[in-house]
């Protein structure tokens, strides 16, 4: 629990006296020592305001309800065949039908006429309101006032607010609240040390820890939990700079190629491009240029949407190094040879493309570019047709790139095997890098133990500032904020169920020029019509027949979704690409895909079942052609925030005021591929505050440059040495 050897003494044990059934709980949960238990935050608290009586109940209440249940049954859903316990709750006010799915045993532990006190969210179908799967509490009696007893504990009641906690089968929150008070009770926080140095709490006005701890717990005013929430995000998002900040700065300290480009090949070399990059484009070219012509090892976030030239900011960069000439033994720069490139992308088929790019780019140069992925190896220029290339063995492939002859070599994770070397790795290329994980690009930027490479990490996915300073510390960020010239704004139009059948005729029309269309549902199969608001959404496998039989018979369609194998998958989009296949229905496992120029059109069904960011890299699909493109969005609800959210998709035309606008609404928590990164939801509120994340991250920079204190260095050291239950 605390940042000394301490181990567990025999008056602590006696707190907890944990059985089998809440251990595997707890363990689940993640929560394996005291320091687990203290972090493990209150989702929310119940108050006086949050006691209702049956009468006053809406829809979307989080009601905490006292009264009698009457009525109980058990029963079987009619088609899933699910059981269940059914009741009638009731106050002197009215009732409420409740039910408890795949818990029939509940019918039979309660009798008719039980006070319960009762705790869940309320629900609406067919205009009648119901709750399912509420907390209950067996009471002796009913209080006589029940907003001065929220609880039967004397002990709780007398609190400001009850917080109630993240649960786990066989583990209650009223357990997390009691084991918690009981480690109040001991001198266990005073054999803490508070992690964030005491002069950084003072700045920023901050609790703390052992304060912070007892008001995140047991609040007495809504001040006291506001203030902890704020201190344990601070000291989160500081923890996670500073490990940013060590793993940039110990990066930094080895020694790296130094590239030296000559500005006037490679402005003829961006001459060659088919459009006029764009200032954007052109000042990312600058700054990754004067990065890798120094020592210090580069790592650049290079975000952007989709279509606004990632991939010719990548070959323009690689062209600098690839026209270096690697370094002697004498540190002498050789007559022959040239500095190597890695290109990493997700998926086969992005290889496969990215490889056909960079030989139109590089076609006029004495480059040998090579391709490896799992289903085969490919290298340009083909000795039969210098202008063609050609499929060769994996072995000869790898002998080639490990001699320095392949220049450039493009490949989706094939590239981080061991069996992959290189003779003179000094620029590492990784495309949508939030699809690798932090493992796999440290095993291809290490790879062969010389010189560190140059690290460029480029993505499509908007991400808030300031989830971006915060995940990607340790990366200077460049943004490609403007779209190529000619590229025509995306038609984006919102689509009530009562215009389906016009936008079904305006896109039957543009089939009929030849163009191609990407239908999105949010299911793959179709769902259990007994669980609510299922029924509502379409499946990818439903969704094609119907299309196929009702509206679209005369046109191929195909589907994609995560459940078929890779090969499948890379099929479906190879038919589409080449055109076997009109309408393509798929889940957003299209969201990082293949660029089909051809395709202008796309359809999201269920809308508002994805984040802003999420439709906006959806819709991007289509943004690939100076063809005018189309988005419909199409959606049955008729929710306030929801039409507030699609009209922002209408209007805005950047990724980055989107994922803005979709955190500030729907919180971090929502944003895409957000639950990989591992940060807490105290700290995920803390992303809504630029200025505190720009503190922490600042603090943690002058933390670093001052050197780790005695105690910030024992409290990094023991973080693993911890009380554990077991």
């Amino acid at each position: 629990m605390s940042n000394k050897d301490m181990q567990p003494k025999d008056e602590l044990t006696e707190h907890f006296r944990i059985n089998e059934k809440q251990k595997k709980a707890l363990k689940k949960l993640g929560i394996l020592t005291i320091r687990d238990l203290l972090y493990h935050f209150p989702s929310r608290y119940i108050t006086v305001a949050d006691i209702k009586f049956v009468k006053d109940l809406v829809k979307g209440d989080h009601a905490l309800l006292y009264g009698q249940i009457d009525k109980l049954k058990t029963k079987k859903a009619f088609r899933s065949k699910m059981t269940m316990a059914e009741g009638v709750f009731s106050d002197d006010t009215g009732e409420i039908q409740v039910t408890w799915f795949n818990q029939p045993y509940i019918a039979k532990m309660l009798t008719e006429g039980t006070l319960i006190k009762m705790e869940g969210k309320v629900s609406e179908k067919n205009k009648k309101l119901y709750i399912t799967n509420p907390e209950y509490e067996i009471l002796p009696t009913l209080p006589k006032n029940i907003g001065d007893s929220l609880f039967t504990d004397k002990e709780i009641s007398d609190s400001f607010s009850i917080p109630v906690y993240p649960e786990g089968r066989g583990i209650t929150s009223k357990w997390f609240y009691h084991t918690l008070q009981k480690i109040f009770a001991t001198e266990m926080l005073d054999d803490m040390i508070d992690p964030v140095p005491e002069e950084i709490l003072k700045k920023y006005s901050l609790p703390k820890l052992q304060t912070a701890m007892i008001w995140l717990h047991s609040p007495k005013k809504s001040s006291h939990s506001h203030a902890a929430r704020k201190r344990f995000a601070f000291e989160e998002v500081f923890f996670i700079q500073l490990e940013k900040q060590l793993e940039k700065k110990a990066y930094e300290k080895e020694p790296s190629y130094i590239v030296k480009p000559d500005k006037k090949n490679l402005d003829n070399f961006i001459s060659r491009f088919p459009f006029e990059p764009t200032e954007s484009q052109k000042n990312a070219i600058d700054e990754i240029v004067k990065d890798v012509s120094t020592p210090i090892a580069m790592s650049r976030l290079l975000e952007g949407d989709v279509g606004s030239g990632k991939t010719a900011v990548a070959a323009s960069t690689a062209h600098a190094v690839v026209t270096t000439r690697p370094l002697n033994e004498d540190g002498e720069e050789q007559s022959f040879g040239n500095l190597q490139v890695a290109y990493m992308v997700p998926t086969e088929i992005l290889a496969k493309q990215h490889f056909e790019s960079f030989i139109e780019y590089f076609r006029h140069m004495p480059i040998q570019i090579g391709l490896i992925t799992s289903s085969g190896c490919r290298k340009f220029p083909s000795k039969v047709d210098p202008k063609g290339y050609t499929d060769i063995s994996r072995t000869q492939l790898l002998k080639w790139v490990k001699e320095g002859v392949i220049a450039v070599l493009i490949g989706t994770h094939s590239l981080i095997s061991k069996s992959v070397q290189f003779e003179n790795l000094a620029y590492v290329i990784i495309d949508e890098q939030h699809r690798f994980g932090i493992n796999q690009r440290k095993k291809l930027t290490r790879k062969d133990g010389g010189p560190l490479p140059h690290l460029l990490s480029m993505t499509a996915t908007p991400i808030p500032r300031t989830l971006a300073l915060t995940i990607y510390g340790d990366l200077d960020l460049t943004l490609l904020d403007q779209m190529p010239l000619g590229r025509k704004p995306i038609i984006t139009e919102i689509v009530p169920p009562n215009r389906r059948k016009d936008i079904y005729e305006d896109v039957r029309e543009r089939l009929k020029e030849g163009r191609q269309l990407y239908v999105i549902c949010p299911r793959i199969d179709e769902p259990d019509p007994e669980k609510e608001k299922a029924l509502q959404l379409k499946s990818v496998k439903e969704e094609a027949k119907r299309l196929k039989k009702e509206v679209f018979p005369e046109y191929n369609i195909g589907t994609l979704h995560g459940k078929m194998r890779p090969k499948e998958k890379e099929q479906a989009m190879l038919d589409f690409l080449d055109k076997k296949i009109d309408i393509l229905c798929a889940t957003s496992v299209i969201e990082v895909g293949v660029n089909v120029p051809n395709s202008t059109m796309i359809i999201i069904e269920g809308a508002d079942r994805f984040g802003l960011s999420q439709l906006h890299q959806l819709r991007g699909r289509v943004v690939r052609s100076n063809h005018q493109a189309y988005c419909y969005v199409f959606t049955d609800s008729a929710n306030k925030n929801t039409a507030d959210r699609l009209r922002a998709l209408s209007k805005a035309r950047s990724g980055f005021e989107l994922a803005e606008h979709d955190l500030m609404l729907r919180g971090a928590g929502q944003l895409v591929g957000v639950k990989q990164w591992g940060i807490s939801d105290v700290a995920m509120e803390a992303l809504k505050n630029l200025k505190m994340v720009e503190a922490a991250r600042n603090e943690a920079r002058g933390v670093i440059e001052k050197g780790l204190s005695k105690e910030l260095r024992v409290y990094l050291k023991n973080l693993e040495r911890d009380i554990h239950f077991e």
